[in-house]
């Protein structure tokens, strides 16, 4: 771990930062931190659940999205920074989110935010 890093701080920082249209259309979707991701995983986030772009009139009555911050990889791959791992906070934050409103992988390529 980085000395003195609020690391929870630094993940609700970077969804802070994001506009305030974009926060307001997020929905349904609940934002943890977990040490490492499942075994086998190499990731620093995940998302978990039904786009904004694949929900029906049928949504309704379900558990929250997820985006699942892993602090561990993050951390390592920081190189002990603290600048170096708050970039990496919200460039992951950031990029689970996208997932949340339905933008893949393969796009996010394709507009050079991977």
């Amino acid at each position: 771990m980085v000395d003195g890093f609020d690391f929870e701080g630094a993940v609700q920082e970077a969804v802070d930062g994001l506009p305030a249209e974009l926060r307001a259309a997020m929905s349904n979707v609940s934002i943890l931190v977990e040490e490492e991701p499942p075994p086998g995983e190499h990731l620093f986030g995940l998302y978990t659940g039904i786009p904004l772009t694949e929900r029906t009139s049928s949504y309704g009555a379900v558990l929250p999205d997820t985006i699942t911050i892993f602090a561990g990889p993050l951390t390592r791959a920081s190189g002990g920074s603290p600048e170096r791992l708050k970039d990496e906070i919200t460039r992951t934050v950031r990029h689970e989110i996208a997932h949340h409103f339905g933008i893949s992988d393969e796009r996010l390529v394709e507009l050079d935010r991977y």
